[in-house]
């Protein structure tokens, strides 16, 4: 028995280990006592510790075994959960097809961000370079697609570091010539600071660009459909609450650069440069003409994959597959072996987000969010756009953003057919749901699916990015945004 108990969930702390074991041991008495909205809730905060523990336990074994117990105890049932799924396959399929396609863009993506790193110098404009890229390409493509992006681009960038640091330990003297003395710990603190700095400014960016348009998030197309606003028009919707919250996002920027608090503030050793500078050099002397074809290959379907999602010429699941399958046979890449490592990295996340798909199949069916949609609606009309953003944040920064736009606009709809609202009130519903389900969300990791994909992929262990430094770090992002956002509503 003690054997198991250590076994359980690897290496994550005793205390967890205890109450989650004593909770899932304990919830069938609990749910006859407290009743299914109670227990709900407690599920809810119980998936989110999960979270929080991801950087010692991946939470797909700690929260499975709390969606095995939604069920069992029936919570929810397997028909909600594959409605859910069924309702979610393109994010599916996205990560299924188009992180993997991702991975072989590697070259071309060190090749481009780490001339960045090494030519521009000043932090903060290094770090408005890393949002304003993330909001733009999340405007037109996907947050999901851009987060997978940045995440090869510094787990790469991290391993050319760890990699030279370990074999030779590179450092550099004061008059900045090499020395081979090992680097000390300080130095892989700032590297690891500095990467959580620009990878979050480029999560945040995420945010502020996927708000701005029909394709940024998926349930911005949702709202737009049911609105029937193109493209165009919902960009114009939108923009006296977008283009405010987009200036004070860079202004959060360059205050938090400047200031160095939150977490922010931490800039590239000269060290570490000339190491990536090195090895960026090294790269371009070695570079075969094959590996030049194979840069251009990938540039090319770089430029493909922007012009599919902009245009969505298809799903973007598909166009991924199609990337996928020109990159690699264009290239000679044709063993099972070497495709196969493609898929590593989003598979596990794949089957977290099922997990937590049945998490959002209890909130559905257990109406746990009604009590808060039924006090939003029955405020006086004029209070209602501000609180619908409010309510929509706060319910998304807990839940899924995709789910509760999808559960507000529903009603909303229904009252505007039922002849309650007039179209006007209509589309200031809509909007304050949109941007309360994009903005306010970036305070937690599990409020948009971008920023949980960060907090459990291969590059959050390695810079010790857990769920609550990202929080502490999303703080003045979320109370700027949410804020400005809720002025102008």
């Amino acid at each position: 028995m003690n054997l198991v108990f250590k076994q359980f969930l690897g290496h994550s702390p005793i205390w967890f280990k205890g109450a989650l074991l004593g909770f899932l041991v304990l919830c069938y008495p609990m749910l006859l006592i407290v009743g299914p909205t109670v227990m709900g809730w407690a599920f809810i905060v119980m998936f989110i510790l999960t979270l929080a523990m991801a950087l010692k336990c991946y939470p797909l074994q700690s929260g499975g075994l709390l969606g095995i117990a939604i069920l069992a105890l029936g919570l929810t049932n397997h028909d909600t959960v594959w409605h859910e799924i069924q309702g979610n396959l393109e994010t599916i399929f996205l990560l299924v097809f188009m992180v993997s396609f991702i991975y072989f863009m590697k070259p071309l993506l060190i090749f481009l961000f780490g001339k960045i790193l090494i030519r521009v110098k000043n932090k903060i404009i290094l770090s408005l370079i890393f949002s304003l890229a993330a909001a733009f390409l999340s405007a037109f493509l996907d947050a999901l697609t851009v987060m997978a992006v940045l995440i090869t681009v510094f787990v790469a960038l991290y391993g050319v570091y760890e990699k030279v640091h370990s074999t030779i330990g590179v450092d550099y003297d004061h008059d900045g010539t090499l020395d081979r003395k090992q680097m000390g710990g300080d130095t892989l603190k700032e590297f690891r600071a500095f990467i959580r700095s620009l990878v979050m400014h480029g999560a945040i960016g995420t945010a502020l660009g996927g708000v701005c348009t029909t394709v940024g998030e998926p349930q911005n197309l949702l709202i737009s459909t049911k609105m029937g606003w193109e493209f165009m028009e919902f960009a114009a919707k939108m923009s006296h609450v977008t283009i405010p919250v987009f200036i004070a996002g860079l202004l959060v920027v360059i205050a938090v650069e400047v200031t160095k608090t939150f977490g922010f503030g931490a800039k590239l050793d000269p060290g570490v440069r000339k190491i990536l500078q090195t090895y960026m050099h090294e790269q371009d002397e070695k570079r075969t003409p094959r590996d030049k074809y194979g840069l251009v290959v990938q540039a090319v379907s770089g430029v493909l994959l922007i012009f599919g999602l902009a245009f969505h010429v298809m799903e973007v699941g598909l166009i991924g597959l199609t990337l996928l399958v020109l990159v690699t046979a264009l290239t000679g890449i044709t063993e099972e072996h070497q495709i196969g490592k493609a898929f590593e990295e989003s598979l596990p996340f794949v089957s977290l987000l099922v997990i937590f798909f049945i998490v959002v199949g209890m909130i559905h069916d257990q109406h746990l969010f009604s009590p808060i949609i039924n006090w939003v609606l029955a405020l006086p009309i004029e209070e209602q756009p501000k609180a619908f953003y409010l309510a929509n944040g706060i319910l998304s920064a807990i839940s899924d953003n995709v789910f509760v736009a999808t559960v507000y606009i529903n009603e909303v709809k229904a009252a505007f057919d039922a002849g309650d609202i007039s179209r006007e009130h209509f589309e200031s519903l809509a909007i304050a749901i949109n941007t309360g389900t994009n903005i306010p969300s970036v305070a937690t990791p599990n409020g948009q699916a971008a920023f949980l994909f960060l907090l459990t992929s291969a590059l959050a262990p390695v810079i010790k990015l857990g769920y609550m430094r990202m929080v502490i770090m999303a703080l003045p992002y979320t109370i700027v945004l949410t804020v400005v956002g809720y002025i102008a509503q």
